[in-house]
């Protein structure tokens, strides 16, 4: 029973350790945004580039290995196809969001580099401060 109740004070431990909570968070926000990027891609950014490259639909580039058929007892044998339109929509999703993690990556660093630089200076004063402080604890030896 104790190993029950230590199992169960362990799990609730883990659980509501910050990290757990942000990670869900993070992935909750993650799926959300993908499908906002899949929406921009499938149909903001590919439809022009469809239309420039001759009014192709990316969704519809295939390559057909067998096309749909019927056989002698009247069976509708359905198409075999390489949907490389598909992957190509993909691969454009996947750079559109690595762009973004990117850019948020570079502008969480350089404002943390910037919290370094205020850090540094604001040691820098304190470390002068007290130099200050010292020279005249110094002096006020040398007079007395």
């Amino acid at each position: 029973m104790k190993e029950k109740k230590s199992l169960a004070k362990e799990f609730k431990t883990f659980i509501s350790r910050g990290n757990v909570i942000d990670l869900s968070v993070g992935i909750i926000i993650g799926s959300a945004f993908t499908g906002i990027v899949n929406s921009l891609v499938k149909e903001v950014i590919m439809p022009p580039i469809g239309l420039i490259i001759g009014k192709v639909n990316f969704a519809d580039l295939k390559f057909v290995l067998q096309p749909a058929s019927i056989d002698i007892t009247g069976k509708v044998m359905p198409e075999v196809a390489i949907m490389y339109g598909s992957l190509l929509q993909s691969l454009l999703n996947f750079l559109i969001v690595a762009l973004v993690v990117f850019s948020l990556v570079k502008v969480i660093n350089s404002l943390q580099k910037k919290e370094e630089k205020t850090e540094k200076k604001e040691k820098v004063t304190e470390l002068s401060v007290l130099k200050e402080i010292s020279k005249g604890i110094k002096r006020l030896k040398n007079k007395g």
